[in-house]
C-alpha cells in the first residue's frame, strides 16, 4: 500500500489506537483534550517507529490539530446551544487567530525541530505552573480590552497554537479569565476560537509537510497522519468516559495538581530529547 509493507502500517495503527486510549483517559481525567496530552502521546509512539526525529514533532502537531478538530466543532456547537459563547470575541479573534496559524505552519516547512519543541516547552510549562500555584487568582483586568488588543490575543493564540499542536484553548481561556469572565463562558468561547484555529492548522500542517513526504510516516497528508487521526479521534473520544468518571473520585485540586505534574513529566521529557 502506497510501497509501504504492510507489517508497518499494521505496527503505526496498533500503536497509535493503544495510545488513543490513553488519550482518552487523560482527557477525561483532566478535562481537556488537546495538544498538551496528544501530542507527547504521538510523539513515543513516532519515535518507537523511528520516525525522523527532524519531522517528528512536526508530524505530532499536525496529527494533533487534525484530531482536534471534529472534538472542538461538537464543543462549540454545544456551548453556543446554553448560550455559553461571546460571539463578539470569537468574530475579532477568528480572522487574526487564522493569520497566526498561517504564520505557524509556514514556519513548520523549514523551521528546524528545536523550534516546536521549545513552543511547546513554554505553553506546557505556563499552563503546568497556573495549575500547580492557583493561577486562577491572577487577574489582568475586570473587563475585556478593546478590540485592537482583543485582535493581537487572538494572532498569538492561533501562532502558538500552530506551533504547539492545539486548538489555542487553554491560552484564550486564560485570557478570558484573567479579564474576569466567568469560567463557562471562557470555555465556551475557547471552543470557538478553536474551530477556525483547528481546520487552518490542519490544512496548513498538510500543505507544509508536502515537501517532506519521505520522511513521514505511511499513510500521511504532508504533516497529517491520516492513520493517527483516523484511529486515536474515535478511540480517544469512546474512553475519555472512563477518565471523566475517575475524576469524579478526586478532588477538584488534586486533579489540578496532578495535571501540573503531568505536564511537568512531558516537559521533562521534551528537555531530554533536546540534550
Amino acid at each position: 500500500m502506497l510501497g509501504y509493507p504492510i507489517g508497518e502500517i499494521a505496527l503505526l495503527a496498533l500503536w497509535i489506537a493503544g495510545a488513543g486510549i490513553l488519550v482518552g483517559i487523560l482527557a477525561g481525567l483532566f478535562g481537556i483534550g488537546g495538544g498538551a496530552i496528544i501530542v507527547p502521546v504521538l510523539y513515543e509512539v513516532f519515535r518507537v517507529l523511528d520516525v525522523p526525529e527532524e519531522v517528528r514533532i512536526q508530524t505530532c502537531i499536525g496529527t494533533s490539530l487534525a484530531i482536534i478538530v471534529p472534538t472542538t466543532v461538537r464543543s462549540y456547537l454545544g456551548h453556543k446551544k446554553k448560550g455559553a459563547v461571546i460571539p463578539e470575541v470569537v468574530r475579532i479573534w477568528a480572522a487574526p487567530a487564522i493569520i497566526g496559524v498561517a504564520i505557524g505552519s509556514l514556519t513548520a516547512s523549514f523551521a528546524p525541530a528545536p523550534v516546536f519543541k521549545i513552543a511547546f516547552l513554554f505553553f506546557v510549562t505556563f499552563i503546568a505552573v497556573r495549575m500547580l500555584f492557583g493561577g486562577e487568582r491572577w487577574k489582568l483586568g475586570d473587563e475585556l480590552p478593546g478590540r485592537g488588543m482583543l485582535a493581537i490575543y487572538g494572532l498569538i493564540t492561533g501562532l502558538f497554537s500552530s506551533l504547539v499542536g492545539v486548538s489555542g484553548g487553554a491560552i484564550s481561556n486564560t485570557v478570558l479569565t484573567l479579564y474576569g469572565r466567568p469560567m463557562h463562558q471562557a470555555v465556551g468561547t475557547s471552543a470557538g476560537v478553536g474551530v477556525p484555529i483547528t481546520i487552518a492548522g490542519a490544512i496548513g500542517y498538510m500543505l507544509a509537510g508536502w515537501p517532506h513526504m519521505a520522511q513521514l510516516p505511511p499513510l500521511s497528508i504532508g504533516f497529517v497522519s491520516l492513520i493517527g487521526f483516523v484511529l486515536m479521534a474515535p478511540v480517544s473520544s469512546y474512553t475519555t468516559s472512563y477518565g471523566v468518571r475517575l475524576a469524579h473520585w478526586l478532588p477538584r485540586r488534586k486533579l489540578e495538581i496532578a495535571f501540573g505534574i503531568f505536564l511537568i513529566l512531558v516537559a521533562l521529557r521534551i528537555v531530554a530529547s533536546m540534550i
